[in-house]
Protein backbone atom coordinates (compact mmCIF):
# COMPACT_ATOMS: atom_id res chain seq x y z
CA UNK A 1 0.00 0.00 0.00
CA UNK A 2 1.06 3.11 -0.98
CA UNK A 3 -0.09 6.18 1.43
CA UNK A 4 0.90 9.29 -0.30
CA UNK A 5 -0.58 10.68 -3.20
CA UNK A 6 3.21 10.57 -4.77
CA UNK A 7 2.07 7.14 -6.15
CA UNK A 8 1.52 8.72 -9.38
CA UNK A 9 2.98 11.89 -10.65
CA UNK A 10 0.32 14.67 -11.08
CA UNK A 11 -0.54 14.27 -15.40
CA UNK A 12 -0.22 17.54 -17.17
CA UNK A 13 -3.11 20.05 -18.13
CA UNK A 14 -3.59 18.59 -21.87
CA UNK A 15 -4.18 14.79 -20.30
CA UNK A 16 -6.09 15.75 -17.27
CA UNK A 17 -8.53 17.70 -19.79
CA UNK A 18 -8.53 14.36 -21.96
CA UNK A 19 -9.99 12.47 -19.08
CA UNK A 20 -12.48 15.38 -18.03
CA UNK A 21 -13.82 15.58 -21.86
CA UNK A 22 -13.84 11.30 -21.94
CA UNK A 23 -16.21 11.45 -18.95
CA UNK A 24 -18.09 14.10 -19.95
CA UNK A 25 -21.76 13.93 -21.93
CA UNK A 26 -21.95 10.94 -24.94
CA UNK A 27 -22.06 13.82 -27.50
CA UNK A 28 -23.22 12.42 -30.90
CA UNK A 29 -24.61 9.19 -31.70
CA UNK A 30 -21.92 7.32 -34.24
CA UNK A 31 -23.41 4.66 -36.50
CA UNK A 32 -24.44 1.30 -35.45
CA UNK A 33 -22.16 -1.20 -35.23
CA UNK A 34 -22.04 -4.82 -36.60
CA UNK A 35 -23.26 -6.06 -32.88
CA UNK A 36 -26.02 -3.71 -33.07
CA UNK A 37 -24.77 -1.46 -30.61
CA UNK A 38 -24.53 2.31 -31.16
CA UNK A 39 -21.16 4.28 -29.73
CA UNK A 40 -20.29 7.83 -29.31
CA UNK A 41 -17.16 9.49 -30.25
CA UNK A 42 -13.93 8.34 -29.97
CA UNK A 43 -12.18 10.10 -26.64
CA UNK A 44 -8.39 9.55 -25.65
CA UNK A 45 -8.02 6.91 -22.47
CA UNK A 46 -5.66 5.33 -20.20
CA UNK A 47 -5.43 4.25 -16.79
CA UNK A 48 -3.54 7.35 -15.83
CA UNK A 49 -6.84 10.01 -16.97
CA UNK A 50 -8.91 8.15 -15.56
CA UNK A 51 -6.66 8.29 -11.92
CA UNK A 52 -6.49 12.01 -12.91
CA UNK A 53 -9.95 12.17 -13.24
CA UNK A 54 -10.78 10.74 -9.78
CA UNK A 55 -8.63 13.32 -7.93
CA UNK A 56 -10.60 15.73 -9.27
CA UNK A 57 -14.01 14.82 -8.56
CA UNK A 58 -12.73 14.69 -5.12
CA UNK A 59 -11.52 18.31 -5.45
CA UNK A 60 -15.84 19.14 -6.11
CA UNK A 61 -18.74 18.54 -4.52
CA UNK A 62 -20.17 15.17 -5.01
CA UNK A 63 -23.19 14.55 -7.55
CA UNK A 64 -25.42 11.68 -7.46
CA UNK A 65 -25.35 9.25 -10.46
CA UNK A 66 -28.75 10.21 -12.69
CA UNK A 67 -31.70 8.04 -11.24
CA UNK A 68 -34.02 7.93 -14.50
CA UNK A 69 -38.11 7.40 -13.67
CA UNK A 70 -37.88 6.93 -10.24
CA UNK A 71 -41.31 6.15 -10.13
CA UNK A 72 -41.35 3.17 -12.67
CA UNK A 73 -37.69 1.98 -12.05
CA UNK A 74 -38.39 1.19 -8.41
CA UNK A 75 -41.73 -0.58 -9.66
CA UNK A 76 -38.99 -3.39 -11.96
CA UNK A 77 -39.45 -6.03 -9.43
CA UNK A 78 -37.45 -9.21 -9.02
CA UNK A 79 -39.29 -10.70 -11.65
CA UNK A 80 -40.18 -8.19 -13.81
CA UNK A 81 -36.41 -7.55 -13.72
CA UNK A 82 -35.86 -10.92 -14.90
CA UNK A 83 -38.25 -10.57 -17.62
CA UNK A 84 -36.26 -8.13 -19.53
CA UNK A 85 -32.84 -10.06 -21.12
CA UNK A 86 -30.41 -8.26 -23.14
CA UNK A 87 -30.17 -10.11 -26.70
CA UNK A 88 -27.05 -11.96 -26.80
CA UNK A 89 -26.75 -10.72 -30.66
CA UNK A 90 -26.03 -7.36 -29.66
CA UNK A 91 -23.06 -8.63 -27.30
CA UNK A 92 -20.31 -6.16 -27.25
CA UNK A 93 -16.89 -8.21 -28.84
CA UNK A 94 -20.34 -10.61 -30.16
CA UNK A 95 -17.86 -10.78 -33.47
CA UNK A 96 -14.56 -10.11 -32.12
CA UNK A 97 -12.35 -9.09 -31.67
CA UNK A 98 -12.51 -9.91 -27.76
CA UNK A 99 -12.95 -13.33 -26.77
CA UNK A 100 -15.55 -12.99 -23.97
CA UNK A 101 -18.33 -11.21 -25.17
CA UNK A 102 -19.87 -8.67 -23.22
CA UNK A 103 -23.59 -8.06 -22.20
CA UNK A 104 -25.31 -5.46 -20.00
CA UNK A 105 -27.93 -5.56 -17.27
CA UNK A 106 -31.25 -3.15 -17.19
CA UNK A 107 -31.86 -1.25 -14.72
CA UNK A 108 -34.57 -2.44 -12.04
CA UNK A 109 -35.89 -1.94 -8.56
CA UNK A 110 -32.67 -2.45 -6.85
CA UNK A 111 -30.41 -1.21 -9.42
CA UNK A 112 -31.78 2.25 -9.82
CA UNK A 113 -28.58 4.35 -10.94
CA UNK A 114 -27.37 5.01 -14.57
CA UNK A 115 -24.04 3.28 -15.26
CA UNK A 116 -22.08 4.62 -18.22
CA UNK A 117 -20.27 1.71 -20.50
CA UNK A 118 -17.45 2.03 -23.09
CA UNK A 119 -15.26 -0.02 -25.27
CA UNK A 120 -11.36 0.27 -25.31
CA UNK A 121 -9.73 0.50 -28.77
CA UNK A 122 -5.98 0.62 -28.11
CA UNK A 123 -5.80 4.35 -26.27
CA UNK A 124 -8.69 5.21 -27.01
CA UNK A 125 -12.62 4.79 -25.47
CA UNK A 126 -15.71 4.89 -26.91
CA UNK A 127 -19.19 5.56 -24.76
CA UNK A 128 -22.09 2.33 -25.74
CA UNK A 129 -25.16 4.31 -26.04
CA UNK A 130 -28.18 2.78 -24.17
CA UNK A 131 -31.15 2.04 -26.55
CA UNK A 132 -34.26 -0.33 -24.92
CA UNK A 133 -34.26 -2.11 -28.05
CA UNK A 134 -31.03 -4.34 -26.99
CA UNK A 135 -33.29 -5.69 -24.52
CA UNK A 136 -36.25 -8.39 -25.11
CA UNK A 137 -38.67 -7.61 -22.63
CA UNK A 138 -42.72 -8.41 -22.11
CA UNK A 139 -45.10 -6.26 -24.12
CA UNK A 140 -46.65 -5.19 -20.85
CA UNK A 141 -43.44 -4.57 -18.88
CA UNK A 142 -43.54 -1.28 -16.96
CA UNK A 143 -39.69 -0.65 -18.20
CA UNK A 144 -41.07 -0.01 -21.58
CA UNK A 145 -42.23 3.47 -20.35
CA UNK A 146 -38.69 4.72 -19.40
CA UNK A 147 -37.17 7.74 -21.13
CA UNK A 148 -34.63 6.50 -23.72
CA UNK A 149 -32.03 7.79 -21.93
CA UNK A 150 -31.68 5.49 -19.14
CA UNK A 151 -28.72 3.79 -19.40
CA UNK A 152 -27.42 0.73 -18.21
CA UNK A 153 -27.37 -0.74 -14.81
CA UNK A 154 -24.00 -3.12 -15.17
CA UNK A 155 -22.65 -5.65 -17.35
CA UNK A 156 -21.45 -9.02 -17.13
CA UNK A 157 -18.98 -11.18 -19.39
CA UNK A 158 -20.05 -14.40 -21.54
CA UNK A 159 -17.98 -17.18 -21.72
CA UNK A 160 -15.60 -17.79 -24.95
CA UNK A 161 -16.76 -17.15 -28.08
CA UNK A 162 -15.38 -20.57 -28.82
CA UNK A 163 -17.95 -22.41 -27.03
CA UNK A 164 -21.52 -23.09 -27.91
CA UNK A 165 -23.25 -21.91 -24.80
CA UNK A 166 -21.78 -18.53 -24.93
CA UNK A 167 -24.75 -16.94 -24.90
CA UNK A 168 -26.50 -18.34 -22.36
CA UNK A 169 -23.34 -18.78 -19.61
CA UNK A 170 -21.65 -15.79 -18.02
CA UNK A 171 -18.00 -15.79 -15.52
CA UNK A 172 -18.11 -12.75 -14.01
CA UNK A 173 -20.57 -9.42 -13.06
CA UNK A 174 -20.76 -6.23 -11.91
CA UNK A 175 -23.57 -5.00 -10.98
CA UNK A 176 -25.07 -2.43 -8.44
CA UNK A 177 -22.97 0.51 -6.16
CA UNK A 178 -19.35 -1.16 -6.21
CA UNK A 179 -20.50 -4.90 -5.83
CA UNK A 180 -18.87 -7.45 -8.49
CA UNK A 181 -18.74 -11.24 -8.57
CA UNK A 182 -17.51 -14.17 -10.02
CA UNK A 183 -17.99 -17.88 -10.75
CA UNK A 184 -15.60 -20.17 -8.87
CA UNK A 185 -14.12 -23.76 -9.86
CA UNK A 186 -17.02 -25.35 -9.31
CA UNK A 187 -18.88 -23.28 -11.56
CA UNK A 188 -21.21 -21.60 -9.38
CA UNK A 189 -21.81 -18.01 -8.33
CA UNK A 190 -21.67 -16.82 -4.22
CA UNK A 191 -20.31 -14.50 -2.38
CA UNK A 192 -19.65 -10.94 -3.89
CA UNK A 193 -16.90 -8.41 -3.97
CA UNK A 194 -16.70 -4.54 -3.72
CA UNK A 195 -14.97 -1.93 -5.06
CA UNK A 196 -14.78 -0.27 -1.05
CA UNK A 197 -16.57 -0.24 1.62
CA UNK A 198 -17.09 2.89 3.70
CA UNK A 199 -18.42 2.79 7.11
CA UNK A 200 -19.77 -0.74 7.84
CA UNK A 201 -20.72 -1.34 11.27
CA UNK A 202 -19.80 2.10 12.53
CA UNK A 203 -21.44 4.88 14.50
CA UNK A 204 -23.10 6.30 11.29
CA UNK A 205 -24.90 4.97 8.45
CA UNK A 206 -23.25 3.11 5.80
CA UNK A 207 -21.73 4.86 2.52
CA UNK A 208 -22.10 2.79 -0.64
CA UNK A 209 -19.98 4.26 -3.00
CA UNK A 210 -20.72 3.80 -7.04
CA UNK A 211 -19.00 2.62 -10.06
CA UNK A 212 -20.54 5.13 -12.00
CA UNK A 213 -18.08 4.57 -15.62
CA UNK A 214 -16.99 1.20 -17.08
CA UNK A 215 -14.23 0.79 -20.24
CA UNK A 216 -14.18 -2.62 -21.26
CA UNK A 217 -11.13 -3.53 -23.03
CA UNK A 218 -10.90 -7.08 -25.13
CA UNK A 219 -8.86 -9.82 -24.56
CA UNK A 220 -6.87 -11.13 -27.24
CA UNK A 221 -7.29 -15.11 -26.62
CA UNK A 222 -8.79 -17.21 -23.31
CA UNK A 223 -5.30 -17.30 -21.71
CA UNK A 224 -4.92 -13.26 -22.34
CA UNK A 225 -6.55 -11.33 -19.41
CA UNK A 226 -9.87 -9.56 -19.99
CA UNK A 227 -9.22 -5.83 -18.71
CA UNK A 228 -11.74 -3.95 -17.11
CA UNK A 229 -11.62 -0.02 -15.84
CA UNK A 230 -14.01 1.78 -13.62
CA UNK A 231 -14.57 5.30 -11.79
CA UNK A 232 -15.74 5.04 -8.46
CA UNK A 233 -17.68 8.02 -6.98
CA UNK A 234 -19.39 8.52 -3.71
CA UNK A 235 -20.19 11.73 -1.30
CA UNK A 236 -16.93 10.67 0.82
CA UNK A 237 -14.06 9.50 -1.80
CA UNK A 238 -13.58 8.60 -5.21
CA UNK A 239 -11.62 5.96 -7.34
CA UNK A 240 -10.22 4.49 -10.29
CA UNK A 241 -10.09 0.49 -10.55
CA UNK A 242 -8.05 -1.66 -12.90
CA UNK A 243 -8.82 -4.78 -13.35
CA UNK A 244 -7.18 -7.72 -15.29
CA UNK A 245 -9.39 -10.96 -15.11
CA UNK A 246 -8.31 -14.43 -16.09
CA UNK A 247 -10.56 -17.31 -16.64
CA UNK A 248 -9.03 -20.29 -15.37
CA UNK A 249 -9.84 -23.44 -13.51
CA UNK A 250 -12.10 -20.34 -11.29
CA UNK A 251 -11.48 -17.01 -11.70
CA UNK A 252 -8.21 -14.72 -10.53
CA UNK A 253 -8.25 -10.92 -11.07
CA UNK A 254 -5.48 -8.51 -10.72
CA UNK A 255 -6.98 -5.31 -9.08
CA UNK A 256 -5.17 -1.72 -8.59
CA UNK A 257 -6.88 1.14 -7.25
CA UNK A 258 -6.23 4.71 -6.42
CA UNK A 259 -8.48 6.49 -4.21
CA UNK A 260 -8.98 9.55 -2.84
CA UNK A 261 -11.14 11.18 -0.06
CA UNK A 262 -13.52 14.14 -0.32
CA UNK A 263 -14.45 13.86 3.68
CA UNK A 264 -12.95 11.98 6.58
CA UNK A 265 -14.16 8.11 7.21
CA UNK A 266 -14.25 6.48 9.96
CA UNK A 267 -13.85 2.49 8.63
CA UNK A 268 -11.89 2.64 5.34
CA UNK A 269 -12.83 -0.89 4.42
CA UNK A 270 -10.25 -2.15 1.48
CA UNK A 271 -10.34 -5.44 -0.84
CA UNK A 272 -13.95 -5.86 0.94
CA UNK A 273 -15.92 -9.28 0.83
CA UNK A 274 -19.64 -9.81 0.83
CA UNK A 275 -21.79 -13.25 1.67
CA UNK A 276 -24.41 -14.87 3.53
CA UNK A 277 -24.65 -17.04 6.62
CA UNK A 278 -27.95 -18.18 7.94
CA UNK A 279 -26.42 -20.86 10.06
CA UNK A 280 -24.33 -24.10 9.92
CA UNK A 281 -24.25 -27.64 12.17
CA UNK A 282 -23.32 -25.44 14.99
CA UNK A 283 -26.16 -22.30 15.27
CA UNK A 284 -29.20 -24.20 13.70
CA UNK A 285 -32.10 -23.03 15.94
CA UNK A 286 -34.58 -25.78 16.40
CA UNK A 287 -37.61 -25.94 13.58
CA UNK A 288 -35.66 -22.66 11.76
CA UNK A 289 -35.42 -24.00 8.29
CA UNK A 290 -35.47 -27.78 7.24
CA UNK A 291 -32.01 -27.98 5.81
CA UNK A 292 -29.44 -29.08 7.95
CA UNK A 293 -27.06 -25.56 6.68
CA UNK A 294 -27.74 -22.90 4.55
CA UNK A 295 -24.47 -19.67 3.80
CA UNK A 296 -22.21 -18.84 0.86
CA UNK A 297 -19.30 -19.10 3.30
CA UNK A 298 -18.65 -21.30 6.73
CA UNK A 299 -15.61 -19.36 7.62
CA UNK A 300 -12.66 -16.17 7.56
CA UNK A 301 -9.43 -17.58 7.40
CA UNK A 302 -6.11 -15.59 7.83
CA UNK A 303 -2.71 -16.20 6.68
CA UNK A 304 -0.44 -12.87 9.03
CA UNK A 305 2.17 -11.40 8.00
CA UNK A 306 4.31 -13.21 10.66
CA UNK A 307 2.82 -16.74 8.88
CA UNK A 308 0.46 -17.79 11.50
CA UNK A 309 -3.00 -19.49 9.73
CA UNK A 310 -6.03 -18.56 11.76
CA UNK A 311 -9.53 -19.99 11.09
CA UNK A 312 -12.62 -18.01 12.69
CA UNK A 313 -16.61 -20.20 11.81
CA UNK A 314 -18.44 -17.71 11.29
CA UNK A 315 -21.59 -16.60 13.23
CA UNK A 316 -24.96 -15.29 12.78
CA UNK A 317 -25.22 -13.11 15.99
CA UNK A 318 -27.99 -11.49 18.04
CA UNK A 319 -26.38 -8.24 17.27
CA UNK A 320 -23.58 -6.40 14.98
CA UNK A 321 -20.56 -8.07 16.11
CA UNK A 322 -17.09 -6.51 14.66
CA UNK A 323 -13.89 -8.64 15.29
CA UNK A 324 -10.87 -7.41 14.14
CA UNK A 325 -7.39 -9.01 13.63
CA UNK A 326 -4.48 -6.98 14.48
CA UNK A 327 -1.13 -7.56 12.12
CA UNK A 328 0.92 -6.05 9.43
CA UNK A 329 1.63 -6.71 5.90
CA UNK A 330 -1.02 -9.77 5.56
CA UNK A 331 -0.34 -12.57 3.10
CA UNK A 332 -3.94 -13.28 2.80
CA UNK A 333 -7.17 -13.37 3.92
CA UNK A 334 -10.46 -14.80 2.48
CA UNK A 335 -13.98 -15.70 3.02
CA UNK A 336 -14.21 -19.62 2.44
CA UNK A 337 -16.69 -22.20 1.89
CA UNK A 338 -15.32 -25.25 3.21
CA UNK A 339 -17.96 -27.80 3.89
CA UNK A 340 -18.47 -29.53 0.20
CA UNK A 341 -20.89 -31.87 1.21
CA UNK A 342 -24.41 -31.59 -0.82
CA UNK A 343 -25.85 -33.95 1.95
CA UNK A 344 -25.49 -30.80 4.90
CA UNK A 345 -27.09 -28.65 2.19
CA UNK A 346 -29.91 -30.71 0.51
CA UNK A 347 -31.54 -27.94 -1.97
CA UNK A 348 -31.06 -26.99 -5.72
CA UNK A 349 -29.24 -23.77 -5.09
CA UNK A 350 -25.92 -24.74 -4.98
CA UNK A 351 -24.40 -24.07 -1.51
CA UNK A 352 -21.92 -26.97 -1.91
CA UNK A 353 -20.78 -25.35 -5.11
CA UNK A 354 -20.19 -21.69 -4.19
CA UNK A 355 -16.91 -20.50 -4.67
CA UNK A 356 -14.33 -19.60 -2.04
CA UNK A 357 -12.75 -15.98 -2.43
CA UNK A 358 -9.07 -15.38 -1.48
CA UNK A 359 -7.55 -11.89 -0.72
CA UNK A 360 -3.93 -11.67 -2.05
CA UNK A 361 -2.41 -8.06 -0.99
CA UNK A 362 0.02 -7.30 -3.51
CA UNK A 363 3.03 -5.25 -2.41
CA UNK A 364 3.38 -3.53 0.93
CA UNK A 365 0.18 -3.10 2.98
CA UNK A 366 1.69 -1.84 6.28
CA UNK A 367 -0.19 -2.17 10.07
CA UNK A 368 -4.01 -2.26 10.36
CA UNK A 369 -6.30 -5.36 10.88
CA UNK A 370 -8.61 -7.82 9.01
CA UNK A 371 -11.80 -6.76 10.30
CA UNK A 372 -15.13 -9.18 10.51
CA UNK A 373 -18.61 -7.64 10.63
CA UNK A 374 -21.21 -10.38 11.15
CA UNK A 375 -24.44 -9.13 10.74
CA UNK A 376 -28.06 -10.86 12.23
CA UNK A 377 -29.85 -12.11 9.41
CA UNK A 378 -33.44 -14.46 9.93
CA UNK A 379 -33.58 -15.61 6.04
CA UNK A 380 -30.96 -16.33 3.13
CA UNK A 381 -32.00 -13.78 1.12
CA UNK A 382 -29.98 -10.93 3.14
CA UNK A 383 -26.38 -11.22 3.18
CA UNK A 384 -24.75 -10.43 6.67
CA UNK A 385 -21.37 -11.12 6.32
CA UNK A 386 -18.15 -8.33 5.34
CA UNK A 387 -14.61 -8.76 5.68
CA UNK A 388 -12.00 -6.29 4.87
CA UNK A 389 -8.62 -4.61 5.53
CA UNK A 390 -8.92 -1.63 7.43
CA UNK A 391 -5.33 0.74 7.43
CA UNK A 392 -4.15 1.58 10.74
CA UNK A 393 -3.51 5.28 9.27
CA UNK A 394 -6.76 7.22 9.73
CA UNK A 395 -8.71 7.90 6.34
CA UNK A 396 -8.77 11.54 6.42
CA UNK A 397 -9.95 13.93 3.63
CA UNK A 398 -7.73 15.63 1.09
CA UNK A 399 -5.49 11.97 1.40
CA UNK A 400 -4.90 9.45 -1.31
CA UNK A 401 -4.83 5.51 -1.17
CA UNK A 402 -3.33 3.29 -3.79
CA UNK A 403 -3.56 -0.43 -3.30
CA UNK A 404 -3.14 -3.26 -5.53
CA UNK A 405 -4.33 -6.95 -4.48
CA UNK A 406 -5.50 -10.06 -6.32
CA UNK A 407 -8.47 -11.85 -5.87
CA UNK A 408 -9.13 -15.64 -6.25
CA UNK A 409 -12.23 -17.26 -6.99
CA UNK A 410 -11.74 -20.79 -6.21
CA UNK A 411 -13.27 -24.08 -4.48
CA UNK A 412 -10.45 -23.58 -1.70
CA UNK A 413 -8.06 -21.08 -0.55
CA UNK A 414 -4.94 -20.86 -3.13
CA UNK A 415 -1.93 -21.07 -0.56
CA UNK A 416 -2.52 -24.01 1.92
CA UNK A 417 -0.17 -24.94 4.63
CA UNK A 418 1.40 -27.56 3.44
CA UNK A 419 1.58 -30.84 5.60
CA UNK A 420 -0.43 -29.52 8.40
CA UNK A 421 -3.78 -30.02 9.23
CA UNK A 422 -6.97 -27.49 9.46
CA UNK A 423 -10.14 -26.97 10.73
CA UNK A 424 -12.99 -28.89 8.95
CA UNK A 425 -16.06 -28.60 11.34
CA UNK A 426 -17.06 -26.95 14.56
CA UNK A 427 -19.66 -28.22 16.56
CA UNK A 428 -21.50 -26.25 19.61
CA UNK A 429 -23.72 -27.21 22.11
CA UNK A 430 -24.76 -27.42 26.19
CA UNK A 431 -21.68 -28.68 28.17
CA UNK A 432 -21.23 -30.78 30.99
CA UNK A 433 -20.74 -34.42 31.75
CA UNK A 434 -23.16 -36.88 29.82
CA UNK A 435 -25.73 -38.37 32.05
CA UNK A 436 -26.07 -36.09 34.28
CA UNK A 437 -27.99 -32.59 34.60
CA UNK A 438 -26.61 -30.09 32.36
CA UNK A 439 -25.63 -26.81 34.58
CA UNK A 440 -26.43 -23.55 32.81
CA UNK A 441 -24.37 -20.85 31.33
CA UNK A 442 -21.68 -24.20 29.74
CA UNK A 443 -20.91 -24.44 26.04
CA UNK A 444 -19.16 -27.41 24.95
CA UNK A 445 -17.06 -26.83 21.64
CA UNK A 446 -16.24 -29.83 19.42
CA UNK A 447 -13.35 -28.55 16.96
CA UNK A 448 -12.85 -31.07 13.98
CA UNK A 449 -9.08 -31.08 12.10
CA UNK A 450 -8.00 -32.84 9.27
CA UNK A 451 -5.05 -33.04 7.32
CA UNK A 452 -1.40 -34.75 6.22
CA UNK A 453 -0.12 -33.98 9.93
CA UNK A 454 -2.48 -36.19 11.65
CA UNK A 455 -2.23 -39.13 9.57
CA UNK A 456 1.14 -39.86 11.24
CA UNK A 457 -0.11 -39.88 15.02
CA UNK A 458 0.62 -43.03 16.95
CA UNK A 459 -0.38 -44.36 19.69
CA UNK A 460 1.34 -41.98 22.84
CA UNK A 461 2.14 -39.30 20.52
CA UNK A 462 -1.52 -37.81 20.78
CA UNK A 463 -1.75 -33.89 20.39
CA UNK A 464 -2.04 -31.60 23.04
CA UNK A 465 -5.09 -28.95 22.84
CA UNK A 466 -3.80 -25.52 24.11
CA UNK A 467 -6.98 -23.27 24.53
CA UNK A 468 -7.31 -19.89 25.67
CA UNK A 469 -10.53 -17.59 26.39
CA UNK A 470 -10.96 -13.82 26.84
CA UNK A 471 -12.95 -14.59 29.83
CA UNK A 472 -14.75 -17.67 31.23
CA UNK A 473 -13.38 -20.73 32.65
CA UNK A 474 -12.08 -23.84 30.72
CA UNK A 475 -12.77 -27.60 31.76
CA UNK A 476 -13.56 -31.12 30.12
CA UNK A 477 -10.64 -30.85 27.78
CA UNK A 478 -10.18 -34.06 25.61
CA UNK A 479 -8.16 -34.68 22.41
CA UNK A 480 -9.09 -37.92 20.44
CA UNK A 481 -9.40 -39.42 16.77
CA UNK A 482 -12.89 -39.25 15.58
CA UNK A 483 -14.02 -43.00 14.37
CA UNK A 484 -13.63 -44.37 10.95
CA UNK A 485 -11.95 -41.08 9.31
CA UNK A 486 -8.88 -39.60 9.41
CA UNK A 487 -10.03 -37.16 11.64
CA UNK A 488 -9.35 -35.38 15.32
CA UNK A 489 -11.33 -33.49 17.22
CA UNK A 490 -10.84 -31.90 20.09
CA UNK A 491 -13.68 -30.72 22.34
CA UNK A 492 -13.97 -28.53 25.97
CA UNK A 493 -16.39 -26.86 27.82
CA UNK A 494 -16.44 -23.02 28.30
CA UNK A 495 -18.51 -22.04 31.73
CA UNK A 496 -19.14 -17.94 31.06
CA UNK A 497 -21.56 -15.39 32.64
CA UNK A 498 -23.31 -12.41 30.73
CA UNK A 499 -23.96 -11.69 27.35
CA UNK A 500 -20.30 -10.08 26.65
CA UNK A 501 -18.21 -11.65 23.30
CA UNK A 502 -15.97 -14.75 24.03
Amino acid sequence: MTTSASRRDVLRTAAATAAFSLLAGPGHRALAAPSGLEFGPAQPFSFDTLVEAARQRALRPYEPPYRPAPEIVRNIDYDAHGKIRFRAENALFADGPGVYPATFFHLGQFFQKQVRMHVVEGDEAREILYSPDYFDMPADSIARGLPPDSGFAGFRLQESRARDDWKTQDWVAFLGASYFRAIGELGQYGLSARGIAVDVAAPGPEEFPDFVSFYIAPAASETEPALVYALLDGPSITGAYRFAITRGEGVVMDVENALFLREDIFRLGVAPLTSMFWYAEYNRGRMVDWRPEVHDSDGLALWTGAGERIWRPLNNPGRVVTSSFMDENPRGFGLLQRDRSLENYLDGVNYDLRPSVWVEPLGDWGRGSVQLVEIPTDDEIHDNIVAFWVPEEPATAGSALAFSYRLHWLADEPYPAAGTARTVATRIGRGGEPGKPRPQGVHKFVVEFEGPALKAIGKGDEPAPVIDASRGSISYVVAEPVPRTDRWRVQFDLTVVGGEPV
